[in-house]
């Protein structure tokens, strides 16, 4: 079994267009080979911070996802709404 946890920070003004993404990750994904969970929540204290937890059969079934073209699309689209790198 393969776990994620990670948050990532929105640029103010930019917290809807990063959860639409991230929300189109989710569908794409949760049909992937070995994908048994990807959640997307939010913060409601400060709604610039999003969390996406992932659960995996393993590391090799996780990376296989993030080479999907239509996932490698949706992280380019996501990437200049992030303030800074998630963690």
């Amino acid at each position: 079994m393969y776990l994620l946890h990670g948050k990532l920070t929105a640029k103010k003004g930019q917290e809807e267009a990063l959860a639409k993404i991230l929300l189109q990750a989710s569908e794409l994904v949760a049909g992937a080979a070995g994908c048994r969970l990807y959640v997307i929540s939010n913060d409601e204290q400060d709604p610039q911070q999003v969390y996406v937890t992932e659960i995996w059969d393993d590391k090799t079934a996780h990376d296989a996802s993030l080479q999907m073209p239509e996932v490698r699309q949706l992280i380019q689209q996501a990437m200049p709404l992030l303030d800074g790198m998630p963690t």
